[in-house]
């Protein structure tokens, strides 16, 4: 307990720096409104910088991912057992979260506190138009309007060529550097957009007590109730099936084995910090070729975002409950796609669901301010769906490592 106590007191950390900048924004939005209307431009830079930066660092990861097979053979062998398994996986966690939204909070956690539809209006989509509008026309136009599905479908047929081009030609090499540099750019970008944080959030949520009250948060823990009921149900009941059924371990014996990796993702928040203890885990204890753990849990560590599409899913339902829009069947699907392909393009670093969450919101035509309302309990999920992600990435390993060997 004291420990816990010690680490919430260290205002280093950006997460207590965030957590800190919400309580003494609702402080003053209370005591002081006047003043909020002065701070607004701070949250919507911030909130800018984001969406800046999502779709960049979506392309470039998902392109380095799929290069990063080397070829297309290497592609067919290992590279579309993992990309349908992190497919299927992240579809199924997204699907999980709108469940849990309908089957326990009836569409819905509050009654509009922060606004009403009749003031805020939600785009039109039809599920035609959308399945449609996977396919881009004009990429620039795409890039320019934000479309995040027709820019993930381009990116992915760019790497499929990249991947066709011959060894022997220096083209192949020119453009993968290229991406690779930009990849590390932008997420050297998204890092500092992120230490951003508690500034941007004050403004945002000191403006929103201002304008609206402490409605806002009188609802909060039935968000967080719903995302970890979530978490809970698909690392234990999704993925132990596919351990169980598909990877043939049994699920308490193989968690039990890679635990030190779990912890880890937990204790950081961060995919990618915990990649290095989950190849060792994978291998020395978990009986994954090494082969297949060097090439599987790399590749998941950048695009096996289970956990992180189902928080996503589940706050874009949230924040439209906040808004008094109500979310039907098409914008659920929209959601379900769009959360799954958003995630299987975030970065593996803390709080990378917060960038990617603006592309799900801009999807639907939700505004961009309720990410802050959901920030003053973030660190916690963050540390609950990176576990998940890691778990995901462990279990596809597995499996995969079993397909490979012949004995499925």
């Amino acid at each position: 307990m004291a420990g816990f106590i010690k680490a919430l007191l260290d205002w280093r950390k950006l997460e207590n720096q965030t957590l800190y900048a919400i309580i003494l924004a609702i402080i003053l939005g209370v005591i002081l409104p006047e003043l909020a209307q002065y701070l607004k431009v701070v949250g919507d830079i911030f909130l800018r910088l984001l969406k800046a930066i999502a779709i960049p660092l979506v392309i470039t990861s998902i392109f380095v991912s799929i290069v990063s097979l080397g070829s297309l053979r290497e592609l067919k062998s290992l590279g579309l057992k993992a990309i349908a398994y992190y497919t299927a996986t992240t579809f199924l966690a997204v699907l999980t979260g709108l469940i849990v939204v309908n089957l326990f909070f009836g569409n819905g956690f509050s009654s509009g506190e922060v606004s009403h539809s009749q003031t805020f209006q939600a785009r039109e989509i039809s599920l035609q138009d959308f399945l449609v509008g996977f396919f881009p026309s004009n990429i620039f136009q795409s890039l320019a309007e934000g479309k995040i599905v027709q820019i993930i479908v381009f990116t992915v047929l760019l790497a499929l060529g990249v991947l066709a081009i011959k060894e022997t030609l220096k083209g192949k090499e020119t453009v993968t550097n290229l991406f690779e540099g930009l990849n590390e750019a932008f997420l050297n970008t998204a890092g500092w957009i992120i230490k951003l944080t508690p500034l941007g959030v004050f403004a945002i949520v000191y403006y929103t007590i201002a304008t609206h009250g402490l409605g806002a948060f009188s609802s909060l823990w039935k968000y967080a109730l719903a995302v970890v009921l979530g978490l809970l149900w698909h690392a234990t009941v999704n993925l132990g099936l596919i351990a169980y059924l598909l990877a043939k371990v049994k699920p308490h014996e193989y968690f039990a084995k890679v635990r030190e990796a779990l912890l880890i993702a937990f204790s950081t928040a961060s995919s990618s910090a915990t990649l290095p203890v989950s190849l060792r885990v994978a291998q020395e204890k978990g009986g994954v070729d090494k082969k297949v753990a060097g090439f599987i849990l790399p590749l998941g560590a950048t695009v096996n975002m289970d956990g992180t599409a189902l928080y996503e899913a589940v706050a874009v339902m949230f924040i439209a409950s906040m808004y008094g829009i109500d979310m039907d069947l098409t914008k659920q699907v929209i959601i379900l796609v769009t959360a799954t392909l958003a995630a299987i393009g975030a970065a593996g670093i803390p709080s990378a669901g917060l960038v990617t969450m603006t592309l799900v919101l801009t999807a639907v035509g939700l505004p961009l301010e309720g990410i802050a309302i959901i920030l003053a309990i973030d660190r916690f999920l963050d540390m609950l769906r990176t576990s998940v992600n890691v778990w995901g990435d462990l279990i596809g390993a597995k499996l995969v490592d079993n397909l490979q060997r012949g004995r499925l």
